[in-house]
């Protein structure tokens, strides 16, 4: 992990222009989530994966679901009162986010889609989300990046089965 300058992004521009307390962490790309919490030195529960939503065509939103969760489609259906969703596939995530995946980040995102933040992170001293880059990571406070982002706070998670302990997980 370095605190290196890394090359600015349109997140990164966003951020700093929106006066958002964060510190930029670049690493190594990383090939898993687990990976990627370990090279930035945090639990893999602190590490916001950014999943772009399809409701309706050319209406998406953004999920930010910690690591060692997943998104429940009923918990999202119910609360966003729709009956279907999807998943645009790379090409068109990136082309209504203007990011990469794996980059995605709904800070200086091509369109500024709703976002709503997984509960389950409000408590936790730190979080990192992605910086709009491969190996570039934002670490910031849970109340600075739901302020910033505007996100509304929901219940849409449940624990991923393959990383609760005991169940599917190697040591």
């Amino acid at each position: 992990m370095t605190d290196a300058a890394p090359p600015s992004t349109p997140a990164l521009d966003a951020l700093a222009a929106a006066g958002v307390p964060h510190r930029v962490v670049r690493t190594e790309r990383a090939h898993s989530a687990e990976e990627s919490a370990t090279l930035q030195g945090i639990e893999l529960g602190q590490l916001l994966r950014t999943i772009v939503v399809r409701r309706d065509e050319n209406d998406y939103l953004f999920v930010l679901v910690p690591g060692g969760r997943r998104f429940d489609w009923a918990k999202l259906r119910a609360h966003l009162g729709v009956k279907r969703m999807s998943l645009p596939d790379q090409d068109e995530a990136q082309q209504v986010t203007g990011y990469p995946r794996g980059a995605i980040t709904p800070f200086g995102s091509s369109r500024p889609w709703p976002v709503i933040a997984d509960a389950s992170m409000v408590d936790l001293p730190l979080v990192a989300i992605g910086g709009g880059a491969h190996g570039v990571n934002v670490h910031l406070r849970p109340a600075d990046l739901i302020a910033a982002a505007a996100a509304e706070v929901v219940d849409v998670t449940v624990p991923d089965a393959t990383t609760e302990p005991g169940i599917g997980a190697t040591s």
